[in-house]
């Protein structure tokens, strides 16, 4: 995992394609245990309309970590890290730096095994598919993942048995 003391990190580019260094707002997911404000600007600099940079890559592991110690189950953490990995393999999203690579695929991971232990914890939807997704991703159902995570039941039913006009 890439440490927080390096200086990598100046030279990540986030969501809006632009340099960012999401340290700051890590250390503030860690501190305020999740906030709505802070999972709201990780969320639009790390993830922006399915652009991810080199930040969101190295972000994943620290939001695993973060999201283990806190011990809260939090369809955020498992969402953005589903959202990330999805994009990844856009042609316009840059690829994983080969020195993040094994930790990003491992914090993928470790995220899945959490997941299913948390799945029974929780009965909000929304968080069993995002949980369901990065399990999904685990497993390599990209398409799977990509459905739990981006539509809801409803829309999913709609897909299923449109309306005849």
């Amino acid at each position: 995992m890439l440490t927080l003391d390096d200086n990598l990190w100046s030279n990540l580019t986030g969501g809006y394609r632009t340099r960012f260094d999401p340290r700051q707002l890590l250390a503030r997911l860690e501190a305020d245990e999740g906030s709505a404000k802070t999972w709201h600007e990780i969320w639009g600099e790390l993830y922006h309309q399915g652009d991810v940079g080199t930040a969101s890559y190295a972000a994943v592991p620290h939001l695993v970590r973060i999201h283990r110690t806190l011990g809260v189950v939090d369809w955020n953490t498992y969402a953005i890290v589903s959202a990330i990995e999805l994009a990844r393999d856009k042609r316009t999203n840059p690829e994983v730096l080969k020195s993040l690579k094994e930790d990003y695929f491992r914090a993928i991971r470790e995220l899945a095994e959490i997941g299913a232990a948390e799945i029974l914890r929780t009965e909000e939807p929304e968080s069993v598919r995002a949980i369901l997704s990065v399990i999904a991703l685990a497993k390599g159902l990209r398409i799977h993942a990509r459905f739990l995570v981006e539509y809801s039941e409803d829309e999913l039913l709609e897909i299923e048995s449109p309306e005849s006009s």
